[in-house]
C-alpha cells in the first residue's frame, strides 16, 4: 500500500513539474515557430535543425513560464482559474519553481546551441529575458498596457524557427513576428474582460479593470485592423498570391467581426478569445499548407 501512495505521490510531482511549463501554451507557440521553418526551407526543414530548433524553444518558453508562476504566486492564489497550480498549492515551493525555470533555459542555450546557430540560441534568450523579467516582474504590474508591451514575448518564436533553419531572419520572418505581436492584445483582453472581477481583485492592472469595457473594446479594435495591412505585407513577402489573400480575408474577417459583435454586446468575451485561438491556428496552418504545396 506504501508503494502504491509513494509512487502515486511521484507522478503528481512529475505532472506538476511539468504544468510549470504551461504545455498547451508551448505547444501553440511550438507550432508557430515549425510553420516559420518550414516558410523558411520552403518545403519540410532539416531533421536536425528543427528537432533542435523546437526542443530548444519548448524548453526555453516552458522554463520562462515556471519562473512566471514562481512570481506570481500572490496573483496566482486568488484568482479562481489560476488558484489550482501547483506553487499556490503548495505541491511545488518557489524556489523549486525558480530552480526549474534556470535549469530548462540552461538546458534549452545547450540544444540550441549545439543543434541549430548563435542566432537562434540569442533570441531565445530574449525571449525568455523578456517574458520571465521585462513583462513578469516588471511591466505586469505597474501598466495597464502590460500586455502590448510583454506580448512581444509570444511572439519571438516564428523568428526563432526561422532562424534555425537559415542562420539569418527576414521581412516574412518579421512580418509572423508581427502577426503574433498584434494578434496578443485582442486575445487576452477578451479573457481579461471575461475574468476583470478575478483581476481587480488581484490587483492587476489590466486594461478592463483600470481604463473600463469601452476603452478596451476600442483597442482590441484598432490591434484587429492593423493585422489586415500586416497581412498584405506578408502576401508580398511570401509570394503565395490568391490563396493567402483569400485565407486573410476570411480569417482577419471573422476575428474583426467577433471583435465588433463584443463591442456591440452581441458576441461574449470568452467566445473571441476562442475565436482568436482558431485564428492563430488557421492561419498559421494555412500558411504551412501554402508551403508544402506542390
Amino acid at each position: 500500500m506504501q508503494v502504491i501512495v509513494t509512487e502515486s505521490r511521484r507522478g503528481q510531482v512529475v505532472l506538476d513539474f511539468v504544468r510549470l511549463t504551461k504545455p498547451r501554451i508551448v505547444a501553440l507557440l511550438v507550432w508557430t515557430a515549425l510553420v516559420s521553418m518550414t516558410l523558411a526551407a520552403r518545403g519540410w526543414p532539416p531533421a536536425g535543425a528543427t528537432m533542435g530548433g523546437l526542443i530548444g524553444l519548448a524548453l526555453s518558453v516552458g522554463g520562462a513560464h515556471s519562473i512566471n508562476m514562481a512570481f506570481d504566486r500572490d496573483i496566482d492564489a486568488t484568482m479562481r482559474r489560476t488558484c489550482r497550480r501547483p506553487v499556490p498549492m503548495g505541491r511545488i515551493t518557489v524556489g523549486q519553481a525558480y530552480a526549474w525555470g534556470l535549469f530548462l533555459e540552461g538546458l534549452s542555450l545547450g540544444v540550441l546551441l549545439t543543434w541549430t546557430n548563435p542566432l537562434t540560441a540569442a533570441l531565445s534568450l530574449t525571449g525568455f529575458l523578456y517574458y520571465a523579467v521585462l513583462y513578469t516582474m516588471v511591466l505586469k504590474r505597474r501598466t495597464s498596457q502590460n500586455i502590448v508591451i510583454g506580448g512581444a514575448a509570444g511572439a519571438f518564436p516564428p523568428l526563432i524557427g526561422w532562424a534555425a533553419v537559415t542562420g539569418h531572419l527576414s521581412w516574412l520572418a518579421l512580418g509572423l513576428f508581427g502577426v503574433v505581436f498584434l494578434w496578443t492584445p485582442p486575445h487576452f483582453w477578451a479573457l481579461a474582460l471575461a475574468r476583470q472581477d478575478e483581476y481587480r481583485e488581484a490587483a492587476v492592472p489590466m486594461l478592463p479593470v483600470t481604463h473600463g469595457w469601452r476603452t478596451t473594446i476600442r483597442q482590441m479594435v484598432f490591434y484587429t485592423l492593423l493585422l489586415w495591412p500586416l497581412g498584405w505585407v506578408i502576401e508580398a513577402a511570401s509570394s503565395f498570391g490568391r490563396p493567402l489573400s483569400l485565407l486573410l480575408v476570411v480569417l482577419n474577417g471573422g476575428f474583426t467581426a467577433s471583435v465588433f459583435g463584443l463591442g456591440l454586446r452581441r458576441v461574449r468575451a470568452m467566445t473571441v478569445f476562442r475565436i482568436s485561438l482558431v485564428y492563430l491556428a488557421m492561419l498559421f496552418g494555412g500558411l504551412l499548407w501554402l508551403a508544402l504545396r506542390p
